[in-house]
């Protein structure tokens, strides 16, 4: 599950991951919403229409012209696959150079990427083992053929054992691997290679349900033979690399631009201007189906989202996929010649704590008092509900209401309602003094002030910490308010730089890899210190159960455990907004993990 960024992940945050599909389309484009300009069903306005999610928008192409699209965070560092790099924004730009074997769709299906792979299948289920098919045309654009010694270098370096995470004494995080998420690949016993590398078989020693999210779904193939090359190891031996010498292409991918390196995608990076923009232009190596009528391709780095309308307006961009809030939507609905699309995906917005402060981890009774007297009904009425009527509180950690195994937990446990009088009683119970003036713990340490940290230029999220901060103003606890710097949020979130925080996550159609991913202790984005030994048994239970209906029941099982510790809030299913100019076609709505730029071959001039 990948951390969102200034609207929320994805640093990482607003950051992840992902079998068997359990999403079930609904009756719109990205999940259902509605979509307005240009006349009914043309345009983005057809994305609204059942069963058009994912063909909505299109057209043919002419050649020529440039794109201009937002990006709402700068990127800091390249590797998508790390923490620290794991962002929605990072994850667009690099799904636009780099392949992955299954991408996920606005329908939030998967689907088979065929110009990296003729195939993928699962070919025996004792002991589990699926063989890949790479495109005999499939390489690096400095003609290196792309073969399983790239699957082998990814798989050992995410699978948290042959590159451990840097020691806790590393403070700088340079000294070994830090994925996003092992789930999956800490299951897989062997990655082997036949045909010439053309054919790679991986055999599992434990079952992997959702195993269509290996080796992509938002996390590409990095390039092998450079790892190997800047360390020292032997040219297509990543099977015999040291953890040193994974760890120095680890840092490597991580800090370099893919401007620097081979590639392999529709596009190559041309230049990265820092806190700016990075320009594409068509690759001349690219062998895939669609080759691009784009002239020029160019992400544009724009952290304030109220500027988003005005350039749109402008014509200094061509699209835009901010988060939506009120003042903003009315600004795009204003402007001429421009088709936009509001639905709801795979996003969702939350409250988490960080139980590595001693006052938060330490008392159970608090952490429920504190998500007691929020109301998650008051905070959409005053952002969200504003421009979207049809937004509701979410009740899960891990599906949202679109998905077959969304289950409501929280609700019934009151977290969320703002019943300040249950909350008070959560408190008294738990022999807490100064309820409602100047709360103190049963020992007599002074509860707060605790900070509400949120992505600087939301609007929204300043206004959920305000909420936040009246709401906890009524048990007797002060609430500083503290903004992050857009290039920041995964600092914050990984060196635990918060009490309380804002942000959403962007999630992938794979629930069981996403709450490995999450809430099992160690787990690579757990980032507030969450630990269940029960928990982490269920959720390792769903990981490898190949039933979706039974994988649902064990995650929602682990889900009521986690709403008791009170740890992550869920407050709703976030809205997404996308608004292109209407000369340009075959932009949709993604509203998962990897964006709009899932297709990016495919948009261009409308002929």
């Amino acid at each position: 599950m990948r951390v969102h960024s200034s609207a929320l992940t994805k640093g990482l945050t607003l950051a992840a991951g992902l079998t068997l599909v359990l999403a079930a389309c609904s009756g719109g484009g990205g999940g259902g919403g509605s979509s307005h300009k240009g006349g009914a069903a043309t345009g983005l306005s057809s994305c609204a229409t059942q069963g058009k999610a994912n063909t909505c928008n299109a057209a043919a192409t002419k050649t020529g012209g440039t794109f201009t699209y937002v990006l709402e965070k700068n990127i800091q560092q390249w590797l998508v696959q790390d923490s620290n790099g794991n962002s929605f924004e990072n994850g667009e730009a690099i799904s636009v150079v780099l392949p992955q074997v299954f991408v996920p769709l606005p329908d939030f299906s998967v689907a088979l990427n065929t110009d990296l792979v003729t195939s993928a299948t699962q070919t025996s289920t004792s002991p589990q083992t699926f063989v890949y098919k790479i495109n005999p045309k499939a390489s690096w654009n400095d003609g290196t053929p792309i073969t399983a010694d790239d699957f082998v270098y990814y798989w050992r370096t995410n699978n948290g054992k042959d590159c451990p995470p840097p020691p806790a004494s590393d403070s700088t995080q340079t000294k070994g691997c830090l994925p996003q998420s092992t789930a999956g690949y800490d299951r897989i016993k062997s990655v082997t290679g036949s045909d010439g590398g053309k054919t790679v078989t991986v055999v599992m020693n434990k079952p992997f349900a959702d195993w269509k999210q290996l080796f992509g779904a938002g996390y590409p193939l990095y390039p092998a033979h450079v790892a190997e090359k800047l360390s020292g190891a032997k040219t297509g031996d990543a099977a015999h690399m040291t953890a040193g010498q994974m760890a120095q292409g680890w840092q490597y991918f991580l800090k370099t631009p893919p401007s620097k390196y081979p590639t392999a995608g529709p596009y190559k990076m041309q230049d990265w201007t820092d806190n700016d923009h990075a320009t594409f232009v068509p690759d001349p190596k690219w062998w895939g189906a669609h080759k691009p009528t784009l002239q020029r391709l160019v992400f544009k780095v724009i952290t304030d989202a109220t500027q988003e309308p005005t350039a749109l307006r402008n014509n200094e961009v061509q699209g835009i996929y901010p988060q939506p809030e009120v003042d903003l939507v009315n600004q795009i609905k204003a402007i001429p010649d421009v088709t936009y699309t509001i639905g709801a995906g795979l996003t969702w917005e939350h409250f988490d704590l960080n139980l590595h402060n001693p006052v938060i981890g330490k008392h159970l009774a608090l952490r429920k008092a504190m998500f007691t007297a929020i109301s998650v009904k008051d905070i959409m009425a005053k952002t969200v509900g504003q421009f979207d009527p049809n937004v509701k509180p979410l009740g899960s950690h891990n599906y949202v209401p679109v998905q077959s195994g969304y289950q409501d937990v929280v609700t019934g446990t009151g977290q969320g309602s703002g019943d300040v009088a249950k909350a008070k009683q959560y408190l008294t119970d738990a022999k807490f003094t100064g309820i409602g003036t100047a709360l103190k713990t049963p020992d007599g340490r002074t509860v707060g002030p605790f900070n509400c940290r949120y992505t600087t230029g939301n609007q929204i999220r300043q206004s959920e910490c305000q909420i936040l901060q009246s709401a906890l103003a009524s048990l007797g606890i002060k609430v500083t308010i503290k903004p992050i710097g857009a290039a920041d949020l995964g600092t914050v979130l990984t060196g635990h730089q918060y009490d309380i925080i804002v942000f959403a996550w962007v999630g992938s159609p794979f629930p069981s890899a996403n709450a490995q991913q999450n809430w099992v202790t160690g787990g690579g984005g757990n980032y507030g210190g969450y630990s269940n030994k029960e928990v982490d048994k269920l959720i390792n239970q769903a990981v490898g159960e190949v039933d979706p209906g039974k994988a649902a029941s064990l995650l929602n099982q682990s889900d009521a455990l986690m709403v008791k510790d009170a740890y992550v809030l869920p407050l709703y299913q976030k809205p997404t907004i996308l608004a292109v100019q209407t000369r340009w076609v075959n932009m949709r709505d993604n509203a998962t993990n990897v964006g709009p730029p899932y297709n990016v071959a495919e948009w261009g001039l409308k002929k």
